[in-house]
């Protein structure tokens, strides 16, 4: 993995690369379609990153932005790093 990615996701949280790897392997063989488990991952990035997400913001995570689409059409298809950047990149930009 493009250590340039996890430079950037860390300078943004300060989330070290360890952490992230542990991370995508506590996930890997979980169901990401779920939504439970989408929202326990929400949860768990957003303490990493030290960002507040209420209910409303999760929801939002879930059902009403643009990567919505990406996390549930392909989550079959990618790895657990690409899904927890993603999930990252929404925390951030929230």
């Amino acid at each position: 993995m493009n250590n340039n990615l996890f430079n950037k996701v860390e300078k943004k949280t300060n989330v070290k690369k360890n952490d992230i790897i542990n991370l995508a392997k506590s996930i890997q063989n979980k169901n990401m379609s779920d939504e439970n488990n989408l929202r326990d991952l929400i949860h768990t990035i957003a303490n990493m990153a030290g960002k507040d997400v209420d209910k409303e913001k999760e929801d939002k995570i879930i059902y009403d932005n643009p990567a919505k689409d990406v996390i549930y059409n392909v989550s079959q298809l990618m790895d657990s790093f690409s899904k927890i950047f993603i999930v990252f990149s929404i925390i951030i930009l929230i």
